[in-house]
């Protein structure tokens, strides 16, 4: 772990630490400065943002708002090199408190539980730039709200400038690398391409039919059918949309099956019948990140996240 703190062990120790650090320690101040640039670049489904004050703001808006927010790291699958820097897909399980008013309105005082899968590239102890996707679907819901009507209520007041998160927005940051050429995570994007490319026919071939899924909106599904109803009801919302891969890891270590983590786009119209309604022909772009683990009959477990609410912006923002 050359450049990093010699009391983290390796990269994902790295990971996990700095985050309860900061969120459940409460180091939001002097520990941010110390794990974040002050240029770091920061992407989610909803926007871009750029620099750690910024960052360091949102997270105590945040940290106000679900004061007893636990974030549980389930899994840090990871690629490069101390020297060049090293690519984090770090997935979280949070439990909180909605205890304050915030961006998800008047507090409630309602329990919650939801993923986020974080993507950061790290260099000599700070993260400069980053891919995040909270699963703000599965929020809403346990909120009390429709994750339309919700997105309905705030699309007037966005930035176009920042928001949402989109290729027009989007500036190069200092990460380029596109993973590792590992076998899992290779498997794992001609899965997903070959799905995107409506080849629906590999999911029960090459899912054990066992498998269990964590989809957006904090939706499990167990078996076959409900992978293939998940996927094929995305991309019949945006057939003609470009799928994308654009970055791959495969990871194979003691102790723990094969595991892939994928970061993917979809970009083009809302022109079908899908998750997302009646088409409208919206010009959309969905962030979507996936985690995988393999077993002797097939993908096992998979986990894929991508933001509901930041999709029915696009749309309903068309929609005027």
């Amino acid at each position: 772990m050359r450049g990093f703190d010699n009391r983290f062990v390796d990269f994902p120790d790295y990971i996990l630490g700095i985050t309860k650090e900061i969120w459940e320690d409460r180091g939001l101040g002097a520990k941010m400065k110390d794990y974040y640039h002050p240029e770091v670049i920061v992407r989610t489904p909803g926007g871009i943002g750029f620099g750690e004050p910024a960052m360091t703001a949102a997270t105590m808006a945040t940290c106000h708002e679900f004061p007893d927010r636990q974030l549980l790291g389930e899994d840090v699958i990871w690629s490069g090199t101390p020297e060049v820097g090293m690519l984090s897909s770090h997935r979280i399980l949070s439990t909180a408190t909605h205890v304050n008013d915030g961006q998800f309105g008047p507090a409630s005082g309602r329990k919650i539980t939801l993923r986020a899968i974080a993507d950061c590239y790290a260099k000599n102890n700070m993260i400069s730039d980053e891919w995040l996707i909270r699963d703000n679907g599965a929020i809403v819901r346990q909120l009390g709200f429709d994750p339309k009507a919700w997105a309905q209520a705030r699309v007037a007041a966005l930035d176009p400038e920042t928001q949402p998160f989109r290729p027009a927005v989007d500036v190069q940051g200092p990460y380029t690398g596109r993973g590792n050429d590992n076998q899992w995570g290779a498997a794992f994007a001609a899965l997903l391409t070959r799905m995107m490319a409506g080849e629906f026919s590999v999911v029960p071939d090459q899912y054990d039919r066992a498998v269990q899924a964590e989809y957006p909106g904090g939706h499990t599904v167990h078996g076959t059918g409900g992978v293939d109803q998940f996927w094929l009801g995305l991309r019949s919302a945006f057939p003609s949309a470009k799928f994308e891969v654009h970055h791959q890891i495969g990871m194979e270590e003691p102790n723990m099956p094969p595991r892939a983590a994928i970061r993917w786009s979809l970009t083009g119209k809302h022109d079908g019948w899908g998750t997302f309604g009646a088409p409208t022909g919206a010009e959309v772009y969905v962030m979507g990140i996936s985690h995988a683990e393999f077993g002797p009959r097939g993908l096992r477990r998979e986990w894929t996240l991508y933001d509901e609410t930041a999709i029915w912006m696009q749309i309903l923002a068309h929609q005027g």
